[in-house]
């Protein structure tokens, strides 16, 4: 099992250095990377940097509306970059269990599913928090991957968010042995309801954000039981595990990428 750096913890910086910050992610030991856009370069740019740099093109975070407006092209793109794996990282509200919208998102990541099959790539589904709400007596979460079938669609499961909801990651990990190629890894302090986290990463609310109690945080230096994690993603057959914090405070996010894999290689990683 390897790891992965999520891209998106640092974007800033690759926006500003896309090569710099990549040569900088193989320095501190990460295998690869997962994608969430493409900076202002094109794939073969993207493709070219990742080769200079000795990492590997894991998968790639593409918002199922961009996957909509052409999903050849979308396809084409990312198996050029070298990705295995697209991931939908979220869906708007609409879009969600219970939405108006979810039976059209259901279609649509069938259909799309089944297209990266035949072109020899694998969809994902990133959850967050939100999904934890239960339809028809399951969670959503559980409904979209009982809607759609294993082939089709696997499990990106993103730990933070499964404790964030009230489960236990390496339980509900465990739950999907067989689907999970890849885990997220990420790490935070606070409970739900003491702040509203998603002010941190752009998609604000009402919600009043309070510094002292939501905060994300290398892996290792949180609430998360990244020992049970890690062996459960393994029991689980993933072939990667990716760290991504989606901000850091008290340090730079490059910083933080070295705190985490010094942590996870401290476990045994």
């Amino acid at each position: 099992m390897k790891i992965g750096y999520q891209v998106y913890s640092a974007r800033a910086d690759a926006e500003r250095d896309l090569k710099g910050t990549l040569k900088a992610v193989k320095e501190m030991g990460y295998d690869g990377v997962e994608l969430a856009g493409l900076y202002g370069h094109s794939a073969q740019e993207f493709r070219d940097a990742l080769d200079e740099a000795g990492l590997t093109a894991i998968s790639a975070h593409v918002p199922l509306k961009e996957i909509c407006q052409d999903m050849f092209k979308t396809i084409s793109d990312y198996k050029l970059i070298g990705c295995k794996f697209i991931a939908v990282p979220y869906t708007d509200a609409e879009c969600r269990p219970g939405g108006p919208k979810f039976a059209k998102t259901i279609a649509d990541m069938t259909k799309f599913g089944r297209l990266c099959r035949e072109a020899g790539m694998q969809l994902l589904y990133h959850n967050h928090d939100f999904e934890f709400e239960r339809i028809s007596g399951m969670y959503g979460l559980d409904f979209i991957y009982a809607a759609i079938d294993a082939d089709t669609l696997k499990t990106e499961i993103d730990t933070c968010w499964v404790k964030y909801a009230g489960e236990d990651p390496a339980t509900y990990i465990k739950s999907y042995c067989g689907r999970a190629p890849i885990v997220h890894l990420k790490d935070f302090v606070g409970q739900k309801g003491e702040s509203n986290p998603y002010a941190l990463i752009g998609m604000k609310d009402d919600a009043v954000r309070d510094a002292n109690t939501f905060e994300f945080r290398p892996v290792g230096y949180g609430c998360q039981n990244f020992v049970d994690i890690v062996d459960a993603a393994k029991q689980a057959g993933a072939e990667w595990v990716i760290v991504e914090q989606d901000d850091s405070t008290a340090r730079t996010p490059l910083e933080d990428a070295k705190l985490s894999i010094g942590y996870l290689k401290s476990i045994g990683l």
